[in-house]
């Protein structure tokens, strides 16, 4: 590892703790600033704030890894999640922001969820806490597969004589260096610190996402010998539809589904400063989320085509984007592409811990241990519960053999169909109930689970597998619909009447 990547890296991780630092001198007086930074994000902090959170390590590892192994048709996934998640800022955004503001300033979605259907309050708010930390913990350990890959990959040797209990490898020292440094910032600086840092993360991201396709193309002698390059080893690599069948479009397609219920994005509409700020925070993270999927699917492409000219060995496809930060680029320019992926790892991952970190402390702590705690004492708990669910993520993610995408794609289908149906339907439905919201809470995570557990998305009745989250994104919405009309709305909160065109957007 040469001086200078080191020196980029570390220069990265100052940068991330100083506003960290900050963050605590501004927003951790109490639960609202330390859980939503006081509600007072402007547009762009919550949009590339969302962006990052919700992109990952998969952004620069899984998806690249993907198109670099199977080609152009893997790019469904990434145009069904830039569907999802334009349809999540129209419909989403703009009612939660609202709607948690009006029902006693909610600062979970839990507490949103108990306070929306007050006849099945305590129930909605245990399971849904509940699914919110064990989804998360696997959700964070992709983040810290990440980690250690790059670890591994770049910093090959440097930690392998480490003692054990300081790692013992370069994998594992991997894992527990970047949930050290995402928990030096996240600890202290809370909502603030992580939407701040997610901010300079994805300008970080966006920028390493354009340069290095650009560059890996130009050492092809341009898009047309590149093209030419991967079309020899594979005539259909460039094909958006070559050997895609009806099950896997719609199984890429749906990831998109996911969007409506990922606690650690829509959190980020609970926290944007005014309902009517809403659009302008939609376009600015949309635009920032299609040059960063067009610029990881250009690394996927352009990447095959370097290692087949050259000859190199790639045992993980995963790793591309690190190969390449290692063989196009002097060495500072290499560890500020390096400071990128764990930007796009770290950024999820303080997001997600401290969104478990809520649940714990709002939604178990308070409502049955101390109900008279203090702001002071619900902060330090925070802290303390941030801590507990990055050491459970770190003991999952130790298996060197993990899959970035395989992980994230089973959290976010948890997340997505457990929560993704009662989001919507709460804020959308006024004759919802919380008979209706608890079945389709737990329905759509039973399935998932279930689903998982039978292998049916590897396989399913001899044939191609199916993604978990449709059979539970549906299952979910049949649930909520059938129970809420089979039992009265009366003790539950209607929803205010619709938003004006302005607040729409």
């Amino acid at each position: 590892m040469a001086t200078g990547t080191l020196i980029s890296l570390a220069l990265y991780f100052i940068l991330m703790i100083a506003i960290g630092l900050y963050a605590w001198r501004k927003s951790t007086g109490d639960s609202e600033g330390y859980l939503l930074g006081g509600r007072q994000l402007t547009p762009a902090v919550a949009a590339l704030s969302a962006g990052a959170s919700d992109m990952s390590g998969w952004l620069l590892l899984g998806l690249p890894g993907a198109l670099y192994a199977t080609g152009l048709v893997e790019a469904w996934i990434g145009i069904g999640l830039f569907i999802g998640a334009f349809a999540n800022w129209i419909l989403v955004a703009p009612r939660l922001r609202r709607q948690t503001a009006d029902l006693d300033d909610s600062l979970t979605i839990p507490e949103f969820l108990s306070r929306r259907f007050p006849s099945k309050a305590l129930p909605l708010r245990t399971i849904s806490a509940l699914i919110i930390v064990v989804f998360f913990a696997v959700y964070t350990a992709a983040g810290l597969v990440g980690g250690g890959k790059l670890f591994a990959t770049s910093f090959a040797g440097l930690f392998g004589s480490l003692p054990q209990e300081m790692g013992g490898s370069d994998y594992s020292f991997g894992i527990w260096i970047t949930a050290g440094v995402v928990l030096a910032y996240t600890m202290v600086g809370g909502f603030l610190a992580v939407s701040l840092t997610d901010f300079v993360q994805g300008c970080i991201m966006v920028v390493a996402l354009v340069l290095m396709p650009v560059v890996a193309t130009m050492g092809e002698g341009g898009i047309g010998p590149m093209a030419r390059e991967v079309t020899a080893l594979d005539p259909d690599f460039l094909s958006l539809f070559a050997g895609l069948s009806v099950i896997g479009f719609l199984s890429a397609v749906t990831w998109g589904l996911g969007y409506f219920g990922q606690p650690h994005i829509i959190v980020r509409f609970m926290a944007i400063r005014s309902v009517e700020e809403v659009p302008k925070a939609r376009s600015i993270g949309m635009t920032w989320m299609g040059v960063a999927l067009l610029g990881s699917i250009g690394v996927g492409i352009a990447g095959r085509a370097f290692i087949e000219r050259n000859g190199l060995p790639l045992e993980d496809p995963e790793t591309i984007f690190i190969v390449l930060a290692d063989l196009l680029f002097s060495p500072l320019i290499t560890g500020f592409l390096l400071a990128a992926l764990l930007a796009a790892i770290m950024s999820t991952i303080s997001s997600q811990l401290l969104v478990a970190s809520s649940s714990l402390t709002e939604d178990f702590y308070r409502l049955f241990i101390r109900k008279t705690a203090s702001e002071r004492e619900m902060v330090n708990v925070g802290r303390l519960c941030v801590l507990l669910v990055a050491l459970v993520a770190g003991v999952i993610a130790l298996d060197p053999e993990s899959e970035v995408l395989g992980l994230v794609s089973n959290a976010w289908a948890g997340f997505g169909a457990a929560f993704g149906p009662l989001i919507l339907l709460s804020l959308m439905w006024r004759r919802m109930t919380g008979a209706g919201a608890v079945a389709g809470l737990v329905t759509g995570a039973v399935v998932v689970i279930a689903w998982i557990a039978l292998g049916w998305n590897a396989e399913f009745l001899g044939g191609e597998g199916i993604y978990e989250i449709i059979p539970g994104f549906i299952a979910a919405m049949a649930a909520i619909v059938g129970v809420s009309l089979a039992t009265s709305p009366a003790a539950d909160r209607r929803p205010d009447e619709p938003l004006s065109a302005a607040q729409a957007g």
